[in-house]
């Protein structure tokens, strides 16, 4: 079957792709987002403060951030394939060495730092090959392919509280490791596409009549999928520079409420076994979310930042509203509001991306906007935890984490602005120029 020149097929070996990044989602993000429940067993275990035992996630979180520039580079450089059977390894290196649990800074180096850095360089490399798949359905396969975090974190909340009450906490993450090892399997899965447009181009060199050969090759020089440059230049566009700033204001947010609703649970007086209930329904409604939201952009009825930006205004207004719960019954109704605004909001974030940078720039704008949006990863949790500490309500950090939402909305409302003021400009510059002549005949009287 012969694809057409850089068009990315939208289909056949692309959905094994998209299977296999919906595997690691589900073993790279799912895991970060539950291990909320380990949080409560290592601030016991090494008797520390909450913002302190928050920095592991912290951690953890900006090396996912800062590892992406890197692991786009290497994309570009090498293959994607490789890059994710790299970042398998590093992951199952972090928890197994996580496992020996020596004390606080040996956390921070091992299911932080390592692990960090092995989620960046299985994610990145996943999502980005879905988007090089797909062009038309390119928000429904990454909306699929996003959704392995939620079906994997469903399973992994009572799961994880299993192997916790089974093994200890050090038992558990060194299980977990060795689960993390069929990551690999996922990349080697991940078949190059660019080789696919390589054969094709020499195929039409051979084939095409030699009138036609300079441009074929042209266009296949052209494809986004042979781009083997990283541009570092992107920090230059205003609309680039918008969504980032909106991608760390974000990131400030996102992984404050998973990490702090256990413990939020348990200062309720919320029995574990329902607490890691929680996380399931989390799971839940976010994997409802996702994949209603990829399928309605599918559609194309609304502008990808317009809705990214509405998603955004309701997930903070849920964020702002949850710590109103009492019990076990409410805080499990706000969890699902929470939930499924952010799985909405997940489902579009890479597809505005690629739609504010192009397709030849996205591996670049992908590995630039993790690195810049680690800031906010970063300081986000201790943030939120040096709150929770000063009030002594982990309530707090929630108000904190809506707030800051409210305040990235404003920059996509700024992104969208500046977007249809350069599209009038363009249309202005190319509208054909009319006749100052008051009648059509003085008009082909001037031409002759």
């Amino acid at each position: 079957m012969q694809m057409k020149d850089s068009n990315p097929p939208d289909g056949g070996y692309g959905w094994v792709v998209v299977v296999s990044a919906f595997m690691v989602m589900g073993l790279t993000v799912a895991i970060l987002k539950t291990f909320g429940l380990f949080f409560v067993e290592i601030q016991q275990h090494f008797d520390e403060l909450a913002s302190t035992t928050s920095w592991i996630t912290s951690v953890t979180i900006a090396i996912f951030h800062l590892g992406a520039p890197v692991a786009s580079s290497l994309c570009v450089r090498y293959t994607h394939r490789t890059v994710v059977i790299t970042g398998g390894l590093l992951a199952f290196s972090g928890m197994a060495l996580g496992f020996l649990g020596l004390n606080m800074v040996w956390m921070y180096a091992t299911t932080g730092f390592l692990q960090g850095l092995g989620i960046s360089f299985s994610w990145t490399p996943a999502i980005s090959i879905v988007s090089h798949y797909f062009s038309k359905k390119r928000a429904l396969a990454n909306a699929i392919a996003s959704a392995g975090e939620c079906v994997f974190a469903f399973t992994f909340g009572p799961f994880f509280q299993w192997l916790i009450s089974q093994y200890g906490w050090k038992g558990a993450l060194l299980i977990i490791g060795g689960i993390q090892l069929n990551i690999c399997v996922c990349g080697v899965l991940m078949r190059p596409l660019a080789s696919s447009c390589l054969l094709e181009a020499s195929h039409s060199e051979t084939e095409t009549p030699p009138g036609n050969g300079a441009s074929r090759i042209n266009k296949e020089d052209k494809s986004p999928i042979t781009h083997k440059t990283f541009n570092w230049m992107l920090v230059r566009r205003p609309e680039f520079l918008l969504y980032a700033i909106f991608g760390i204001l974000a990131a400030m947010s996102f992984f404050v409420p998973p990490l702090f609703l256990v413990p939020l649970s348990y200062s309720l007086g919320i029995d574990e076994s329902w607490t890691a209930s929680l996380l399931s329904i989390l799971a839940i409604v976010d994997f409802a979310g996702r994949l209603l939201c990829g399928w309605y952009a599918n559609l194309h009825v609304t502008k990808t930042v317009h809705l990214l930006t509405m998603t955004i205004t309701l997930i903070s207004t849920s964020l702002m509203l949850l710590p109103l719960a009492n019990n076990y019954l409410s805080l499990a109704i706000f969890t699902g509001f929470y939930g499924f605004f952010f799985g909405t909001t997940v489902a579009v974030h890479i597809t505005v991306l690629a739609d504010v940078v192009g397709m030849p720039d996205f591996d670049s704008a992908l590995g630039l906007f993790m690195l810049i949006r680690s800031t906010g990863g970063f300081v986000g949790p201790p943030l939120a935890g040096l709150i929770v500490d000063m009030t002594g309500d982990y309530r707090a950090g929630f108000y904190m984490a809506g707030a800051t939402l409210v305040l990235s909305a404003g920059f996509l409302v700024t992104l969208d602005q500046l977007q249809q003021r350069k599209e009038r400009g363009s249309q202005t510059n190319t509208k054909p120029e009319k006749s100052t002549l008051p009648y059509p005949s003085l008009h082909l009287l001037k031409l002759q």
